[in-house]
């Protein structure tokens, strides 16, 4: 097993034996040690969840001379902006692991006429705690193939949940659910996602994705500009959005991120706007049509 596969399993563990210890000494009635000697072992453990959290973005950051930007088509069309861009710092997220080194925000950003407010909610420090995804225009907004590819991964079963867009709200994710997140493993942080191979070792990952919105499987062979599902706000987000990654494998646990540049848009910076014309999505509907006729002709 290599190290990149076998510290999140560490990981888990520590937390396991830290949540083990707290409860044995503050919910369970059975005699123990007392707080005095649960305090210590609790401290070796969080060491070793520190130190296991140092190895595994050690293990996962690139190797040697960073490689050219891998070019591929934008996975949305629209007006969109950028947020958590690797234009701006790398790695984009803070962190190497799940393969994020080059990874990007992106949330839909429409037009409004003048005088009327975003059609996007801004932050509120207290008010309203939360909003439902359909305030924000990214939710349920196409997914495209960035590249001809064949699917290795789908999944698109867990909820989308509240957006997390106030103080308070934002405060539980980080210090509560991010921490739950990231004990039950980088599917629950990811969300429902879908994991394209672009050949060369190249793979693309949407995370994210709508609750039941993908259209296709594993082992589908996509077109560039075809519709893969749609933008949700499952996993560990704070609104609706497309977190979007190059990487070198399909593992998300055992992948090193890969750079990307979007063809007609580049890297767009932290809070860019940007748009992509409508035209992408066109082209797929066309190699969708000469898809059919294709099969039909064989039938």
């Amino acid at each position: 097993m290599s190290v990149r596969k076998a510290v999140p399993i560490a990981m888990r563990l520590s937390w396991l034996v830290l949540f083990a210890l707290m409860i044995g000494e503050f919910v369970t009635d059975l005699p123990g040690p007392g707080w005095a000697t649960t305090f210590l072992p609790a401290t070796v453990v969080l060491a070793l969840m520190v130190a296991t959290t140092s190895l595994q973005a050690r293990a996962a950051a690139p190797q040697g001379e960073p490689m050219p930007p891998v070019e591929v088509a934008p996975p949305v069309t629209g007006r969109w902006t950028a947020l958590n861009s690797p234009a701006d710092k790398v790695p984009s997220h803070g962190t190497h692991v799940y393969g994020q080194t080059y990874a990007i925000d992106i949330v839909a950003e429409p037009e409004t006429e003048e005088g009327e407010p975003p059609a996007r909610p801004a932050f509120r420090w207290l008010w309203p705690f939360f909003r439902c995804n359909g305030a924000f225009p990214a939710f349920g907004a196409p997914l495209l193939a960035v590249a001809d590819a064949t699917v290795v991964r789908a999944s698109d079963g867990q909820r989308d949940h509240l957006s997390r867009t106030s103080l308070p709200a934002l405060g539980y994710l980080m210090l509560i659910e991010g921490n739950v997140r990231s004990f039950a493993g980088v599917r629950r942080i990811v969300g429902n996602h879908v994991i394209l191979d672009l050949g060369d070792g190249t793979y693309a990952a949407y995370a994210h994705v709508q609750r039941g919105s993908l259209q296709v499987k594993a082992g589908d062979t996509v077109r560039a500009g075809q519709v893969l599902g749609r933008v949700g706000n499952s996993g560990n987000t704070t609104e609706p959005h497309l977190h979007f990654q190059l990487m070198d494998g399909p593992d998300l646990d055992n992948a090193r991120g890969v750079p990307f540049t979007w063809r007609g848009v580049g890297v767009p910076a932290n809070g860019e706007t940007f748009t992509v014309g409508e035209q992408v999505g066109e082209r797929a509907g066309e190699r969708a049509g000469e898809r059919v006729e294709e099969q039909a002709a064989d039938a």
